[in-house]
């Protein structure tokens, strides 16, 4: 009898098997779904730009008059972690672009968020201002540190996308924000 009732239990377990594939399928091949739309939507950064600006004891950096094909992923601002901002990009070429900002101590703060890069003897210019360059297993970094507060562009893009995301950068305090990049 011990025996009739097992195969009576996977007789039953093979049919909802057989009914919960069959539903599935009818879902995956009748719901319409496009593969060929972006996954990565851009955000709005202007109300946390705003807040932050507000908010920081430093000018807020935030970019302005990027070409076409940047596009913001990510926007943070933690008053209470060193009054961080964080504002992430993907570039034109896909590749993966933040600009951070902090009043907590450089030698803390730049590895954190850049996933351990460490200082180089390299400096670049930007703008006519001197940026430290940091070097790391996953991201580089351009650095200045300057009014009580660090600035760090960093991602996996190169020197040069790095540096044009620098250039970019303007830094403003109260209410008025930057221009928001367009959804390219």
């Amino acid at each position: 009898m011990a025996g009739k009732r097992g195969n009576q239990t996977v007789r039953g377990m093979i049919q909802s098997m057989t009914v919960i594939c069959a539903f599935a399928g009818v879902i995956y091949f009748f719901i319409p779904h496009d593969d060929s739309l972006d996954p990565i939507q851009p955000v709005d950064y202007s109300v946390e730009l705003t807040t932050a600006r507000r908010a920081a004891p430093y000018p807020v950096a935030a970019p302005a008059g990027l070409p076409a094909g940047w596009k913001p992923t990510s926007v943070t601002f933690r008053r209470d972690e060193g009054h961080a901002w964080h504002i992430g990009f993907l570039d034109p070429d896909g590749q993966y672009v933040a600009v951070e900002q902090s009043t907590e101590p450089p030698r803390k703060y730049v590895p954190k968020v850049t996933l351990q890069a460490a200082l180089t003897d390299g400096t670049q210019q930007v703008g006519g201002e001197s940026w430290q360059r940091w070097e790391g297993p996953k991201y580089d970094a351009l650095v200045r540190t300057e009014k009580g507060s660090t600035t760090v562009v960093t991602g996996t893009a190169s020197y040069e996308r790095l540096a044009q995301m620098a250039a970019a950068l303007e830094s403003g305090s109260g209410a008025s924000p930057s221009p928001v990049p367009s959804a390219s």
